[in-house]
């Protein structure tokens, strides 16, 4: 019996020293060698500041701004750590209140806007953090922004263009627009 626990605290600390030291530092070392951005969290980067990242929405409502997919997350708006959708149905009275208030919100932001208002901009994802809206949604909010800044519409409108990422490998998913790149190249111009 003495002889099988020595060999089982020997497997022990082998298998410890393999799969809590040894494989984390491997997988670590290479993942910051071939993947470094991401390894370190896809930060976006200016002037040696973290600005958020580029996989995870950040809470934008000053009408100078895009503002970003609604989160469901709780206990507050795109936390990374609950990573969740509202689960409530197309008829329940929760969600209909919900996406009501957000229609209200963005009517009385752009009272005049003649284009239909996107279903993104009032509806949650399924995980709660989106980092992107569709082209229609930010066209639909170029009027507020370029109010809120005093510049030209057109002007807005190209930088939407320019931060449209279009499908991935040119088949999957749908064209986008990052909207934290977005509202930081917003900032940037107004400099």
């Amino acid at each position: 019996m003495l002889t099988q626990l020595r060999q089982a605290l020997r497997m022990l600390a082998v298998l410890t020293l393999i799969t809590g030291f040894l494989y984390p530092l491997v997988i670590t070392g290479v993942a910051q060698v071939l993947f470094p951005q991401q390894a370190n969290g896809s930060l976006m980067v200016i002037d040696g500041q973290g600005m958020g990242s580029s996989l995870i929405g950040q809470p934008f409502d000053a009408p100078k701004y895009f503002w970003g997919r609604p989160s469901a997350t709780a206990p507050f708006s795109y936390n990374a750590a609950a990573s969740s959708g509202s689960n409530l149905g197309p008829t329940n009275e929760t969600l209909i209140k919900t996406v009501q208030i957000r229609i209200d919100a963005l009517k009385s932001a752009d009272p005049d806007n003649p284009l239909p208002l996107p279903v993104d901009l009032v509806t949650a994802s399924g995980s709660g953090l989106d980092p992107h809206i569709s082209p229609a949604s930010a066209a639909y909010q170029v009027r507020r922004v370029a109010r809120a800044r005093k510049m030209e519409e057109d002007v807005v409108r190209q930088l939407v263009s320019q931060h449209t990422e279009g499908r991935q490998l040119g088949i999957l998913g749908e064209p986008r627009v990052h909207v934290l790149a977005l509202n930081l190249a917003l900032d940037t111009q107004a400099k």
